[in-house]
């Protein structure tokens, strides 16, 4: 491993940092488009552990989840993995998290350094429910046939060895982006409703009872138009840089939005995601950080459906 960085769990060679929030996680180990493509091979696996891993444990946790929450949980079965948001009441997306049920507990991963926030809100808000939320030290890991799944830190190691090769988080993203998925608070703002991101159907249940920040989100799926769409940029391979997250959209010198998540695509060359307001044409080519930016449509301006495929992850 470099001399300028070591994994809290993952003990290999040639392992270069990635950037915050994900500095405690490998960026690559040598070749990140190499290892795209070995992931879209369907071999290898991801170091995810940077994110932050909560239990929820209880007997009433799958119907606090439910009740609480865009997701339906009342009929979750055991090991089925699946993700959900807690809205503000005017349907902004507070909190995301993504895990599974092993019939004693809910285990879920969320964003670097959310874990503490999330812990609290659930603490405000579970009243009477016997729901308890601890922090979990678990680390998350990734492979393409599988998905997630979760493992003791000090196994990474041994995972790595049985399933290997290890391939870093810029390749995982680069993936991710193409498929046109967001990555809360950084493809996301604190006005970001689900509509916007295509997060209707893989974390919003629409066939449940109230929770809070329903009413918006029913409200733009009955009427369609959100006030903001994600669009996969593809970036000018010209200039060797990546704009980086939260630098704006320009259109005609005007802003228009932002830019979150970016990497190099092993095929698609430079490619970014970006939050854009309905009104901005399909068509329109914009500008991020003085390069050319051109649209993909990931999610429909008029009714906020993401119109990608959806991978398995």
């Amino acid at each position: 491993m470099s001399a300028e960085f070591r994994s809290a769990g993952l003990d290999l060679p040639d392992a270069v940092a990635a950037d915050a929030p994900d500095g405690s996680v490998a960026a690559h180990y040598g070749s990140f488009n190499g290892e795209q493509r070995t992931l879209v091979s369907g071999d290898g696996f991801v170091d995810l552990s940077s994110y932050d891993v909560v239990r929820i444990a209880g007997p009433d946790r799958l119907k606090w989840l439910h009740d609480l929450t865009s997701q339906f949980f009342l009929e979750l079965e055991p090991g089925v993995w699946t993700s959900a948001l807690l809205l503000s009441p005017q349907g902004h997306v507070e909190h995301y998290f993504c895990g599974l049920d092993d019939g004693a507990a809910f285990t879920a991963w969320t964003e670097p350094g959310r874990g503490a926030d999330l812990i609290a809100f659930v603490e405000r808000m579970k009243f009477w429910s016997e729901v308890t939320i601890t922090a979990e030290p678990l680390a998350t890991v990734w492979r393409p046939p599988t998905g997630f799944a979760f493992i003791a830190p000090d196994q990474l190691t041994a995972y790595a060895e049985a399933v290997g090769p290890a391939c870093g988080r810029w390749a995982y993203d680069a993936l991710r982006i193409a498929r046109g998925e967001p990555r809360f608070g950084i493809d996301t703002d604190h006005r970001t409703i689900p509509n916007e991101v295509g997060w209707i159907g893989p974390a919003v249940h629409l066939d449940k009872g109230c929770y809070r920040g329903q009413e918006t989100v029913a409200r733009v799926h009955t009427l369609g138009r959100p006030p903001r769409r994600l669009v996969l940029l593809h970036l000018d391979g010209s200039e060797n840089r990546l704009p980086p997250a939260g630098t704006p959209l320009l259109l005609d010198g005007t802003q228009v939005g932002f830019v979150g998540s970016s990497a190099r695509h092993f095929e698609l060359g430079p490619i970014a995601l970006g939050l854009v307001k309905r009104s901005v044409s399909v068509t329109a080519a914009l500008t991020v950080d003085g390069m050319p930016a051109s649209q993909e449509v990931v999610v429909d301006p008029e009714v906020g459906l993401h119109v990608r495929p959806q991978l398995r992850g």
